[in-house]
């Protein structure tokens, strides 16, 4: 076997232990002790966080942070991963940390020199956008974090009715218009509820609560309508303006039906909890725009402009 193959072979064996001996790789690979202990000390060298361990029935561990082997990619799949991982750059907060951006130059810094030049010509000309949501990345990692390690979650939340302390336990993560939602068990509520990230004020890990294992089986894919909330047919009328102005928004643009003669009728599905936001987000179209369900916004704007007319009575 090539070194440079035992070098791979020894970075994953080493991943997949997490801790061991030299004598243990020695045997494993058929080698000295002394030959080990020159690979590892030359991986330790190439950056694989290797930390000795004193003392009886010592050896070797690998930090927390361990180092993967490389991977081999063709051309469209090389363009493919990086266009992927750019694209998570429009999002305003990740739970990966610094994790995408990092990789990203990574991963671009050792592309072929014409691969670099191609992807150079599609930089600005191709993404994947994402309205920017400010938020925060701690919660979002601590949230993240939890669905991980199997841990409930105690959070800040602000909602219509206040802000409220609840205890959660997150089910999983997904983005939305730029939004990234929780949906989770709430002990509080003894339900699933779906959470706003951006709502939440603060988030830290709850030893003292034991998760319930019925919840920790579920997934996003298990829950009709993401976590079983319900949903709301939203549909407004718009005059050919209101279509020219919705067009290239990115919250409603895509769910624009156009009528021949160019006004058109906005159609989607809204969570129920989002309704009078919805309500206000058509608001600044005025007259260009008719909301007409469901009932809900229907009334939550005519008492909308029934304040307004006696404010300016």
């Amino acid at each position: 076997m090539q070194k440079s193959q035992r070098l791979i072979q020894l970075m994953m064996m080493i991943n997949a232990k997490k801790s061991f001996t030299v004598r243990e790789l020695a045997d494993e690979f058929g080698l000295s002790v002394r030959t080990i202990s020159r690979d590892l000390d030359e991986l330790s060298g190439l950056g694989v966080p290797i930390y000795s361990v004193q003392g009886r029935g010592g050896g070797y561990r690998l930090l927390q942070e361990r180092m993967l082997p490389p991977i081999s990619f063709t051309e469209s799949e090389a363009i493919a991963i990086f266009f992927a991982c750019q694209s998570l750059g429009y999002f305003s907060t990740l739970p990966f940390g610094d994790g995408a951006a990092t990789a990203l130059h990574k991963f671009y810094h050792y592309l072929p020199a014409d691969i670099k030049e191609q992807i150079d010509r599609l930089k600005d000309r191709v993404m994947i956008h994402s309205p920017f949501r400010p938020m925060s990345a701690d919660i979002l990692q601590t949230l993240m974090q939890a669905v991980m390690v199997r841990q409930a979650v105690t959070i800040s939340y602000r909602s219509s009715d206040g802000s409220s302390q609840r205890h959660i336990q997150p089910i999983g993560l997904y983005a939305s218009s730029g939004y990234w939602y929780c949906p989770a068990y709430c002990f509080t509520q003894k339900d699933i509820r779906q959470f706003r990230v951006d709502r939440m004020t603060a988030a830290s890990p709850n030893e003292s609560l034991s998760i319930r294992e019925d919840i920790a089986s579920r997934t996003l894919q298990d829950m009709p309508g993401i976590g079983d909330v319900e949903m709301k047919a939203f549909e407004v009328e718009l005059t050919s303006k209101g279509v020219w102005l919705l067009e290239t928004d990115t919250r409603l643009g895509s769910h624009i039906h156009r009528n021949s003669d160019g006004s058109g009728v906005v159609r989607l599905e809204i969570p129920a909890t989002d309704v009078n936001f919805f309500a206000d987000y058509v608001w600044r179209l005025g007259e260009e725009a008719l909301i007409t369900s469901p009932a809900e916004a229907v009334q939550w704007t005519r008492e909308k402009i029934e304040s307004m007319r006696l404010r300016y009575t």
